[in-house]
This record gives C-alpha cells, structure tokens and sequence, in this order.
C-alpha cells in the first residue's frame, strides 16, 4: 500500500479541526483526487478535497457544533465547503451516478468507497487518503499509472466519456500534465470517437477546458494531437492551418522576453489574422467582451511591427501590442513596453479655444492633428505639444485671413 509523503498541508490547523469533527464518534472522512495525486508526485497542492460517508444534514451539524462555518456550495450534489482557521476545503459525501446525460448526472449518496471511485473519470484522480496515516486507497491501479506516466479512464473509456463528454478535453489535459509516452490507446480511441459529443456541452464549459489546455507551460505538443485527432474541427474550426508554427514561435518569445504564460494569448496564436473569425469565436465561447476586443485586436494587427510599439500600444493597448510583437516573433519589441503606460494628451479643446478658434467642428479637427502628430513624435511633452498647437492654429488663422 502506498503512503503520502510528509506534506505541510497535512499538518494545517484548518484541516486537522475538520477532520477531528467529521471522525468523531465513528465519522471518516479522507482526503481525495488532485491532493492525494500531486503529494504522490512531490508537485505542490493548492486543493484538498474531502470525501466522506456522512451525508451533508450531518457533516454541517458537525463542522458548525465544532464551530466551523459551512457553506452549501453544491448541497444538491453533496458538496459543502468548510471555512476552519481560515482553510477552505470542499467536502462531498460518496456518491453513485444513477443517470447521466453527458452533460450532469443525477447522483445517490452511497456508503461504498469503491462505488465513489468508479464514477470519476482516471484511475490517477480516484486515490484516496487517510488523513491521518497517509495511508493510500487505491481501486483501479492509479498509482501504478502515476508511475508509468499513463493516463487513462477507469473501466470502459466510452462509458465514461458518455456520462460526461467534458472528459474529451480533460484526457487531453490530463495526458499533457501527467502523460509520458504514447497515449493510452483504448483511452484515446474513445476520445476520437466520441469527438462530435463536444457539440452538446455549454460553450462555458468549453472555454474553460481549452483555457485550462492552453494554459499549461508548454501545450504544443497535446495541442498539435488534438487538432490531428479532430478535437478542434468540431470545437474550433477557425483553427489557422500554421497554428503550429505560430505557437512555436510564441512560446520561444514568451520565455526569451520573460512574459509570464496567458491562455488567451496562445488562443490567439491559434486563429487566422481576421478579425472577424476572432470575434466569432470569443461569441462562441461566450468570452468576456475584454477578452473578445483583445482576440480581434490581434487577429487585425497580426504581424503590424513595421511601426513603433508604441504606437501600436496606444492604438490597442499594451498587453494587446505586446503579444502582437511576441506572436510576430519579436520578443524586443514586447519588452520595450516594460513598465510603460499608455500617455493621454495632454490638452482639451478648451486649450484651442483659448488660443482664438471658434467652438466647432475646427476645433475637433485641430485636436485630431496634433494627436496624431503626437503619437508619431512618440509622446513628447507639453512644450513640444504647445508647439504643434501653436502651428496648426497659425495654419487655421492664417487660412482664414486669406
């Protein structure tokens, strides 16, 4: 039998006050999935899921007579969160699948460990550990699979996909994060097979499978499988056919220039330079209008770096400009704007008044001009600023005069 290693996790105040209420006079309770695996791997945890027999009536009478505060977060599916010593720490009650659609289930409580670790989705996520003895329960071989790098569904892989199809993408996901060699074939068989399924699922779902994807330190290689297998054609078609490349040369740019690792900057790696093929997928994926307007502003200057970055930040912001430059490969330009804000002109049209020009479409265009003589002086200051102002209202004037 396995055992988790010595964690600082296990020894937190919070933890230990929750698992002393759920254990009291005959309770269990063990840790499970992600904390338990990524201990066994030596990565650090950020989550500690617990599961328990103990229906949710009866895990909140204990933690709140032990003077923890609960919250039913998901009190439908017997998940509450408990807040102890300032932890937060999700406790589900074991479950059963009784129906599912692909999309939810509809869930028994059950008492049986092993009934509980059937209905998730890889043997490396169903381990389970006493909290106390670290002592590892492992029903479907998943910590051999940690050891051998495989990824792979408990039980049948097309079962399991049809009661949730998210599990398409999370193989994927999973194989890149944990996955050594070659995929698991029955696993990715039932991945392709199933890939139209994609279709049912909300666009949310999907969007945060593909940014949790994208978001690894390095996806090229899952991404580059996925699209052989047909993943994106169902759930991205505006896919670029040089994806591959530009995602190569983003992520060379992304270390050389320092810039930490965005998703939606890979995402827009991977679409064509048409603003309007962004913008159907940021709707599609029901991205947030911040995200849609970045999307389209790359995929409308993709390769704009004949002109100062500067300008090209003050035209669609920095964050925008600079992944124009590093997706370009021009990770020079995405550091000349460190720590550089966007300037705002400094006059209104009440300094062109002031100087003799009639409230009125004049003044507007005035203002235009010495913007954009501004912008291509990069951003000089006030003195430079009265000048050009002082010049095009002598032009004005002096127009008029004749």
């Amino acid at each position: 039998m396995s055992v988790l290693p010595e964690a600082d996790w296990r020894g937190r105040p919070g933890l230990r006050r929750i698992v002393a209420a759920l254990t009291d006079a005959g309770g269990s309770v063990r840790i499970v999935g992600g904390a338990v695996r990524d201990t066994l791997l030596g990565l650090p945890v950020t989550d500690v899921d617990l599961a328990t027999p103990l229906v949710p009536e009866e895990v909140t009478r204990r933690l709140e007579a032990a003077d923890i505060k609960v919250i039913p977060t998901g009190i439908a599916h017997g998940t509450v969160t408990a807040i102890a010593s300032g932890d937060h720490h999700e406790i589900t009650t074991l479950r059963r699948d009784v129906e599912t659609d692909g999309r939810r289930a509809t869930v028994a409580f059950a008492e049986d460990w092993r009934d509980d670790a059937a209905r998730r989705d890889f043997t490396i996520n169903a381990l389970y550990a006493d909290p106390d003895t670290g002592a590892v329960d492992d029903y479907f071989g998943g910590v051999d699979d940690l050891r051998a790098g495989c990824v792979q569904f408990i039980g049948d892989a097309a079962t399991r996909i049809a009661e949730d199809h998210l599990r398409i993408l999370r193989f994927y996901r999973f194989a890149a994060r944990f996955g050594r060699g070659e995929l698991d074939a029955d696993s990715h068989a039932a991945v392709i097979a199933a890939r139209q399924s994609l279709k049912s699922l909300s666009r949310e779902r999907i969007a945060d499978e593909l940014t949790k994807i994208l978001a690894l330190p390095d996806p090229r290689a899952i991404v580059a499988q996925m699209a052989a297998d047909g993943i994106f054609a169902v759930m991205l078609p505006e896919l670029d056919r040089d994806f591959a490349a530009t995602l190569d040369r983003l992520i060379a740019n992304e270390a050389e220039a320092a810039v930490p690792v965005a998703a939606h900057r890979r995402l827009a790696a991977l679409l064509p330079a048409d603003p309007g093929a962004a913008e159907q997928v940021a709707s599609r994926l029901r991205l947030s209008t911040r995200q849609r307007k970045y999307l389209a502003a790359i995929a409308g200057h993709r390769g704009d770096t004949a002109r100062p970055v500067r300008q090209l930040a003050y035209s669609i912001g920095i964050e925008a400009a600079r992944d124009v430059h590093l997706i370009a490969g021009d990770a020079a330009g995405a550091r000349d704007l460190a720590g550089w804000e966007v300037p705002v002109l400094p006059i209104r049209g009440g300094d062109v008044v002031a100087r003799g020009i009639a409230v009125g479409p004049e003044v507007a265009r005035i203002l235009k001009a010495v913007e954009a003589a501004w912008v291509a002086e990069d951003f000089p200051g006030s003195v430079r600023i009265a000048e050009l102002v002082a010049e095009l209202v002598d032009q004005k004037i002096g127009r008029t005069s004749d």
